[in-house]
């Protein structure tokens, strides 16, 4: 081709690709607009996540933090399936990746086996007489066992090293950070169009009471906010009092209290049990019988702080946090109420009414019954709801044995410091299941992924020590 052809292709080109954008972004608007920002950071994240597993699955809790709040200025993109998408090119990335061998052998433990069990049983499910859609368990059961089974063993086989866990604790830390900013703007500041919107769709009956906002930050909701930041804060609180430099244990500190102060903003009472319940599980897994009764007396004062006094009580926050202590509580007594309902229900239904036929995806895809219309208000109340008394026993014997075998297993390791990650991860897993109690929290996002993700680190735990020590005889 000589150079006058080439000259005269270049420019033709330029013109025609330039008049199908303009025509593209007449048709689209903003949205078209978007797209061409979109598509090459599109490619460039698609390629950075090709490169290995252990990127998909990293993006893939980046996603479960930012995806909801996200929604909420581009409603018309499905934003709340990018976590789906991350960890299916997982998948692919695993396939194809020739960068590092996949260790099947991980595979090969009792996490994994109760796992697939979990698994097993929500797909039994689909065969419920009482279920009414199969595309409510298509949707429901991402969250109740399927992003489970997804992380779970992608994290032992790709990203377990001690690396590995600490990009986890990074992201926390950053995204928790950018997270309470984000929620001391908006109450110190004010709110923006997207969220003001959202609230007028039918939030601001239950995030703005009494003149005063819950602080739900870019998560699904204040309560959701409340319990994130309270999980992110007790493995703060736990790092902090761990044998790391003395600017990192300030670091920690200082996150600790920023964490707390903003779950005390949401207003999600439930959230009080996080670092209540995980203070207990580390000191109790620590075996520091003197840290153990120092916090024990400081639980006690703060027990004592918020039933028996009224110091604080001009200052809404306080107020309402002290009402998680009264048993006269109108909403305590609504959920009881609820409770009695659901018992007399599934009195006859062993095995629920079905994946998806309660809260959100019930309301959606089987309107007007009792499980979509009454509300569960919490985790256990759904699985019990949706799986029955059999799944909620299989369930809660599940997360005790995760429980115990994490014990054993952190006992064992001997570093210091990985040990004290480790701990920091199991007192957010006890503060969570135990706050699951009052709230639907344990599989919602991004607080799911951090647990199953932690999971995995708590089976890994031996392996990651002596990944450490041969890195140590290395260098």
């Amino acid at each position: 081709m000589d150079l006058s052809r080439i000259q005269l292709t270049f420019p033709l080109t330029v013109l025609v690709l330039s008049l199908l954008v303009s025509l593209w972004v007449v048709q689209t608007g903003i949205f078209g607009i978007g797209t061409l920002f979109a598509i090459p950071l599109g490619v460039g994240l698609g390629i950075f996540m090709m490169g290995h597993p252990a990127h998909c699955l990293y993006t893939a809790l980046v996603f479960a933090f930012v995806s909801i709040g996200a929604s909420r200025y581009v409603p018309s993109l499905p934003l709340g399936l990018t976590v789906d998408f991350a960890l299916a090119a997982v998948l692919v990335s695993a396939v194809f990746h020739t960068r590092v061998k996949t260790d099947f052998s991980y595979l090969k433990n009792p996490l994994m086996a109760v796992t697939l069990i979990w698994m097993g049983y929500n797909v039994a499910e689909i065969f419920n007489p009482e279920a009414r859609s199969i595309t409510a368990w298509v949707y429901a059961v991402r969250g109740t066992a399927l992003y489970m089974l997804l992380t779970v063993p992608l994290t032992l086989l790709y990203a377990n090293t001690q690396k590995d866990l600490d990009r986890l604790l990074k992201i926390i830390f950053l995204f928790s950070i950018l997270a309470s900013f984000w929620g001391l703007r908006q109450y110190y500041i004010g709110l923006d169009f997207a969220e003001n919107r959202w609230l007028d769709q039918g939030s601001r009956s239950t995030h703005v009471l009494f003149g005063n906002l819950r602080v739900f930050s870019f998560f699904s909701d204040a309560g959701q906010f409340g319990a994130g930041i309270a999980h992110s804060g007790m493995i703060a609180l736990v790092l902090a009092l761990g044998p790391f430099r003395t600017r990192y244990r300030i670091f920690f500190g200082c996150c600790a209290l920023l964490f707390f102060y903003m779950m005390i903003m949401s207003g999600t009472r439930g959230a009080l049990m996080v670092p209540v319940a995980g203070t207990l599980a580390y000191l109790f897994a620590s075996k520091n019988f003197k840290l153990m009764a120092m916090g024990l007396a400081a639980l006690a004062m703060v027990f004592i702080f918020l039933k028996f006094t009224s110091i604080g009580n001009e200052n809404y926050q306080i107020r309402r946090l002290r009402s998680a202590l009264d048993p006269n509580d109108a909403s305590l007594n609504v959920r009881l109420s609820n409770k009695a309902k659901f018992s007399e229900y599934l009195k006859n239904r062993p095995f629920g009414g079905g994946v998806g036929t309660s809260g959100f995806w019930g309301q959606r895809f089987s309107p007007g019954t009792f499980l979509a219309e009454t509300p569960n208000d919490s985790w256990f109340i759904k699985i019990w709801a949706e799986l029955g008394i059999v799944g909620l026993y299989l369930h809660v014997s599940i997360l005790a044995f995760i429980g115990i075998m994490a014990l054993f297993r952190i006992w064992k390791v001997k570093s210091p410091q990985l040990r004290q990650k480790l701990f920091a991860l199991l007192a957010g897993y006890a503060g969570i299941a135990a706050a699951s109690i009052g709230n639907p929290l344990l599989g919602q996002m991004p607080t799911g992924i951090i647990l199953y993700m932690s999971w995995a680190y708590f089976y890994l735990s031996p392996q990651l020590e002596n990944n450490l020590t041969k890195s140590d005889q290395n260098g």
